[in-house]
């Protein structure tokens, strides 16, 4: 399956589509198949040749239905498939594998949506208000194919789509014709449309798949906007109306301890914003600069965003979390600790020499911290942290943030944003660092829909036991914090009795 789909799609599918009048359709709509249009039953199946589709299935295959054991199985057969073949049936195979996935993704959106509709059954007759009816499912889909919440949620908004609106589409993605990356093209490119109109959509490009042969992904959305335009030209102005009205800014990780700042922008102040960067280190190259133009555009951003004359000392308060013999660079570099890697907050590990240097150029700046937190010296456990930082009165909720670093759901490693009792508090919870659960927003609201159960577990490290509301559980484990002995243990030296006393007093150099 594709790691990310396209833009947001809708969480739910809304129970009415407002009425449109036969006016409102261009004179020049696209030909579409009889019996596709909007008139036509949203359950129904279309059928598509097995001549449309390259290899089609054979008539062997069983007519059993499958579980998730026979699921299982067919995952265990394919790491035994036959390597020893010419290579034009390993063409063949590859393209079998697509075509697998494929269906694999339209399975997966048709047992999302039963979920959803299962479960959201199940809340009203509990009496659940319609407004909290589904919370947690995406949750759920999310833990089950092990990925974030974000995009979990993504994915039940899409096989709902696809489910309710875009027969055609679910079937070409069931047949192997189109990839789930294309299916989340065609649904977010029509997201504004009504049911009738996606449903032409859907119809006119995805009836017969073949249709669609050779078409790159700009191909594929040009000609969706195009007919989107040409069905609904008002939303289609409405739906730029509300993209602006979403312009951010994000930041992530990038490979190489660099990071990638993205500006969701208006198309014109996007075009604005790298004229006149461009243009700034077009005029420094005139006057001599030895930097290249992609490095004059990237310190010129960063001067100007954050008022300095260099890119260099920026005075905005990062943490950064190392060992002492990280910090102090004490020693020979071979196993003894100094070179163990730092935790840059929001960011991940960075090479003990760069830390060292943020904490210098932090400290040159008189705006360096220390804060001491202890751990357990047999497994690196952390214990506790003092409040000498005067910034952060909450102790307890800045060494839960530490010591998670990411929300304590697994696959998720958006940034903590909420602090929460593992056992609730009504339920006499303790307010303590082992009741402590560090979430990202969306977790923390997911877990208030009825079922869900997160439980405190002993271990080497913090430990929750998260239970969902099928009986489903899953571990998570806080990461081991920097010069942790299990991390140490990977390089043996003749010193590693001092090693381990001195992991009960870690440092943290707060920039």
């Amino acid at each position: 399956m594709p790691d990310t789909l396209p833009a947001t799609v809708p969480d739910t599918v809304p129970d009415t589509v407002p009425a449109v009048s036969p006016d409102v359709l261009p004179d020049a709509l696209p030909d579409v198949p009889p019996g596709a249009g909007p008139d036509a039953p949203s359950d129904a199946s279309p059928e598509v040749s097995p001549d449309a589709v390259p290899g089609a299935l054979s008539d062997a295959l069983p007519d059993d239905l499958l579980n998730s054991a026979a699921i299982n199985a067919w995952v265990d057969r394919l790491a035994r498939f036959d390597r020893d073949v010419p290579d034009t049936e390993r063409i063949e195979q590859l393209r079998a594998l697509e075509r697998l996935k494929s269906a694999a993704a339209a399975a997966q959106a048709r047992i999302a949506v039963d979920l959803d509709t299962s479960m959201r059954a199940g809340h009203a007759a509990t009496g659940l208000p319609a407004q909290r009816q589904g919370r947690g499912v995406a949750a759920q889909v999310a833990l089950a194919r092990q990925e974030s919440p974000y995009r979990g949620s993504r994915h039940l908004g899409l096989a709902k789509v696809l489910v309710a609106e875009m027969p055609h589409t679910l079937t070409a993605l069931a047949h192997g014709a189109i990839s789930e990356w294309r299916a989340g093209l065609l649904a977010q490119e029509t997201i504004f449309l009504s049911r009738e109109h996606r449903q032409l959509v859907d119809a006119h490009l995805c009836a017969d798949p073949t249709g669609l042969h050779g078409w790159g992904d700009r191909r594929l959305t040009g000609e969706i906007r195009k007919i989107a335009y040409r069905l609904d030209p008002a939303g289609y102005t409405r739906r730029r109306a509300k993209a602006e009205s979403e312009r951010r800014v994000t930041s992530r990780p990038a490979p190489d301890v660099m990071a990638r700042v993205t500006a969701l922008l208006p198309v014109a102040h996007g075009v604005a914003v790298h004229a006149a960067l461009r243009k700034a280190a077009d005029t420094a190259i005139a006057a001599g600069d030895g930097r290249t133009r992609g490095q004059l555009m990237a310190d010129t951003l960063v001067q100007r965003v954050t008022g300095q004359a260099t890119a260099d000392g920026v005075p905005v308060e990062i943490h950064l979390i190392m060992t002492d013999r990280t910090l102090l660079g004490e020693g020979q570099g071979d196993g003894d600790g100094s070179e163990q890697p730092a935790q840059l907050a929001g960011y991940g590990p960075i090479p003990a020499g760069l830390a060292r240097r943020l904490a210098v150029s932090a400290a040159e700046t008189e705006t360096a911290w220390l804060r001491r937190l202890y751990s357990r010296p047999d497994s690196g456990r952390l214990v506790g942290m003092d409040s000498t930082r005067r910034v952060f009165p909450a102790g307890l909720a800045r060494f839960i943030e530490i010591r998670g670093q990411y929300c304590t759901t697994p696959w998720c490693d958006a940034p903590i944003r909420h602090i929460d009792h593992a056992l609730p508090h009504h339920q006499d919870g303790a307010t303590s660092a082992d009741n402590g659960n560090g979430t990202c927003a969306q977790c923390n609201y997911a877990r208030q829909a009825p079922g869900w159960k997160v439980r405190p577990e002993p271990g080497p490290r913090h430990t929750l036991r998260i239970t969902t509301p099928t009986g489903h559980s899953y571990r998570s484990t806080a990461p081991p914090p920097p010069g942790h002995p299990r991390s140490e243990r990977r390089h043996p030296t003749g010193r590693r009795a001092r090693r381990t006393r001195d992991t009960s007093n870690e440092s943290v150099a707060t920039a």
